[in-house]
Order: C-alpha cells, then sequence, then structure tokens
C-alpha cells in the first residue's frame, strides 16, 4: 500500500471542502480550487479529515494513489498558506519590473521578454534582480517559474542567467592558458 496515499489529510478549520462524485472543490481565504477525482480511487471525508482509497489494487489504482493524496493535501495548502518561488538574475544589465500582472525581463537579448500572469498568481519584485512568484495552485506557481528561468538558464562557466534562491549552479574551468 501507498505510504503516501494512506496519510489522512486534515483540513484548517478556516478551509471549505466539498466533494462530488467526480469533483473536489476546495475554497479557503485565498481563493477557490476544483479538480476532477480519479475514477479508481474513493474521497472520503470524515469531520475534518479526508482520506484516499482504491478501489482496487491494479497497476493505474496505485500508481494513482499517493498522487490524488498529494494533489489534494496541495490544494488545501494552497488555498490556506499558499505557494511561491523566488528567482535571483545573475548578470551585467539584467534587471526585471513588475507593472499589474505583467513581467517584463530585460535578460541580454535584443528585445524584452514580457510574461503575463495567470488567475490567481501574482509576481512581486523585490530588487531589479530579484522575482517572487506567488500563487494559490503549486503547478501553476511551478511551471512560471521554470518557463521565467528558461528564458535564460544560468550558464556553467560565468554564472550568468536567471536561477532559483538556493540553486548551486556547478562552475567549470574555462580555457587555461599555457604555462
Amino acid at each position: 500500500m501507498s505510504r503516501i496515499g494512506r496519510q489522512p489529510i486534515t483540513i484548517p478549520p478556516q478551509v471549505e471542502v466539498t466533494l462530488d462524485r467526480d469533483q473536489i472543490a476546495v475554497k479557503g481565504k485565498l481563493g477557490t480550487l476544483t479538480r476532477s477525482l480519479f475514477p479508481e480511487l474513493n474521497v472520503k471525508m470524515e469531520g475534518q479529515t479526508i482520506t484516499v482509497e482504491r478501489k482496487s489494487d491494479s497497476r493505474r489504482a496505485r500508481a494513482m494513489h499517493g498522487l490524488a493524496r498529494t494533489l489534494i493535501a496541495n490544494m488545501i495548502q494552497g488555498v490556506d498558506q499558499g505557494f511561491s518561488k523566488t528567482l535571483d538574475m545573475v548578470g551585467v544589465g539584467y534587471r526585471t519590473q513588475a507593472q499589474g500582472d505583467k513581467l517584463t525581463l530585460n535578460v541580454g537579448y535584443s528585445h524584452q521578454i514580457v510574461k503575463t500572469a495567470p488567475a490567481h498568481t501574482t509576481f512581486q519584485v523585490e530588487a531589479e534582480t530579484s522575482i517572487t512568484i506567488t500563487g494559490i495552485d503549486k503547478q501553476v506557481v511551478g511551471q512560471i517559474a521554470a518557463e521565467i528561468r528558461a528564458t535564460r538558464k544560468p550558464e556553467p562557466y560565468k554564472g550568468k542567467g536567471i536561477k532559483y534562491r538556493g540553486e548551486v549552479i556547478l562552475r567549470k574551468a574555462g580555457k587555461k592558458g599555457t604555462t
């Protein structure tokens, strides 16, 4: 049995969970999220706890058991506390600006790159070289952070580029002159 899948999920007091036959809706102080449930699983709500159980022991049911539990737990955490990722820009002339739901990046190209924030997601620029992406859906926050990082990945020789805060870039030695 799945170690993650069999753990119960506790619902905080300020979060409201609605279970239908094939959908779950989670409402909290930061917003509302809905998701379709996998047909191979049963989701039961008893008081302030949610449990996920398999209908059968098929390969797909076993694969989806831990995933479904984690997705529901992330929905509850997202509407209660939210998720955030911070990106740092390293390089001469690398700057960013946030205007409303648009983020403008200057990362060494001949043009500016403009990213638009999806629903329930915001961009914050603390310094000109630091971006924080905040939202209630963990997958969307991670996807937007990955797209922004992909515009200029950190390179291993000088370390220039956009990287996650706390990410370690393995540096390579450059060309060495003969002595």
